[in-house]
């Protein structure tokens, strides 16, 4: 037998040859939190049949609880032994489900559903594969809930450092080894611009199955640092006057086992497809941000002057812009791509990549015209050199983003209405739940004088 399952049968055989004695069922909410229940690897042959049941109404963003029933059916393409889980005696395995109601139907706001969803569409426009290499960077701190509330970071190190300012190279070492146990390829990994802040980059996968590795990537980092005492946190923006730790996204399509994004003949290497795509990606950008960029502390890293790209351009060097498309080098057509660099890791994944698929198929669909490249620094030009060549913004904060989202056709389509609307439901009510916090700012700066 292969060493990675593909059927329900790979997967009960993979359970005896590795004396699996438990099998955490995991799945993701509406926000993107990872879910999980155990069963007994003596109950899998159930489970593939007939699926699991639980009670949706407990998890964020699922039915209410009249409606609570629903049924978590394992994939068994997704099943790997957890490497944090005791070796000795009976280990522990891991499969991502799919979450279907009573009856057998998928349910509507399973965001893997949603990420099927738009990967049929584009199957239907004649693609095979929508491509996803995300870069996640995160930070390691010293506590999850540090004294005085501000993070206790544990070196001074900086981009690229190889020293021993770089006290995480020990614990992201491990996690590294865990991931390519889970099945998951690191291509690399250092240390990052922010102090004690890290990035692990994974090899580009379908956007299914990145997805689930981006989920498994977030619960490792935690794994491995916790059992080093420290935290990991993938929050946007823990560290203010730091950069905030983002999560580009190298992308492009396949067709007919090619690179659809490639033309030898276009002075930017950019076929007709590649250009109407990234064209709907910066049409529909300001819709999707509350997909990419889904929480409050999202758009403190959105912000001129932090590395954090918030202007509607795309360019081919520059670092600025929303879209870059890395230069294109003789005999690597296949890595023709566009990189996004607006989203951040603490994102749910599903969702960000189905509405970076949707909007670029958009783009495809209706012929979206691609302007000029950006190759000068936007942070240099002032709002009125901006608006003079039509250059956007993406939304200052939330609250912005999610009431554009609320009216876009697009984010509609992208998460169907039963998961559009309980996500404007959640995220105004996180809005709301901030805008009425009295700060410690407002304290500091007012209180002593009005």
């Amino acid at each position: 037998m292969a060493d990675t399952p593909t059927t329900a049968k790979d997967a009960l055989a993979f359970c005896e040859e590795n004396d699996v004695r438990f099998v955490r069922l995991w799945f993701t909410d509406l926000l993107g939190q990872l879910k999980s229940f155990s069963i007994n690897a003596s109950e899998l042959e159930d489970a593939f049949e007939g699926g699991m049941g639980f009670d949706g109404s407990s998890i964020s963003g699922f039915n209410p609880i009249e409606e609570a029933d629903m049924i978590a059916v394992p994939d068994p393409s997704t099943m790997s032994l957890i490497p944090w889980r005791p070796e000795q005696d009976k280990r522990v395995a891991r499969m991502f489900c799919d979450v279907r109601v009573p009856g057998g139907d998928p349910y509507e706001g399973d965001p893997r559903w949603i990420m099927r969803r738009a990967l049929e569409r584009a199957k239907e426009m004649g693609f095979d594969a929508y491509n996803i290499g995300p870069e996640l960077e995160y930070f390691y701190f010293r506590s999850a809930k540090p004294d005085g509330g501000v993070p206790e970071i544990l070196d001074e190190g900086g981009y690229f450092d190889l020293t021993t300012l770089d006290a995480g190279s020990d614990v992201r070492r491990e996690t590294i080894l865990a991931l390519e146990q889970l099945g998951i390829h690191v291509e690399y990994a250092h240390h990052e611009v922010g102090p004690s802040q890290h990035e692990v980059d994974m090899r580009y996968k379908d956007a299914l199955a990145m997805s689930d590795d981006c989920m498994t990537y977030r619960i490792t980092v935690k794994e491995y640092a916790m059992k080093y005492g420290w935290h990991a946190t993938f929050m946007p923006k823990p560290l203010q006057g730091e950069n905030g730790s983002g999560m580009h996204v190298h992308q492009s399509l396949s067709k007919d086992g090619r690179n659809a994004f490639f033309d030898a003949d276009d002075q930017y290497f950019l076929s007709d497809t590649a250009k109407a795509f990234i064209a709907g990606q910066l049409k529909h950008a300001r819709e999707i941000s509350p997909l990419f960029a889904q929480w409050v502390n999202s758009y403190k890293r959105l912000v001129p002057g932090f590395e954090a790209p918030v202007y509607l351009s795309w360019s081919r060097r520059n670092r600025s812009a929303l879209i870059r498309v890395p230069l294109y080098h003789p005999g690597k057509e296949q890595a023709t791509r566009a990189e996004l660099r607006c989203p951040d890791p603490a994102c749910n994944p599903y969702l960000c990549f189905a509405g970076m698929l949707h909007a670029g198929l958009e783009g495809i669909e209706h012929g979206y015209e691609l302007p000029e490249p950006m190759e000068q620094n936007l942070y240099h030009l002032t709002p009125e050199e901006r608006q003079r060549r039509g250059i956007e913004q993406l939304p200052e904060t939330l609250g912005e983003a999610i009431e554009i989202a609320a009216e876009s056709e697009l984010v509609l389509r992208v998460l169907g209405e039963h998961a559009f609307n309980r996500f404007i439901e959640i995220k105004r009510s996180e809005w709301d739940d901030y805008r009425v916090r009295v700060t410690p700012f407002e304290i500091e700066q007012f209180l002593p004088i009005l």
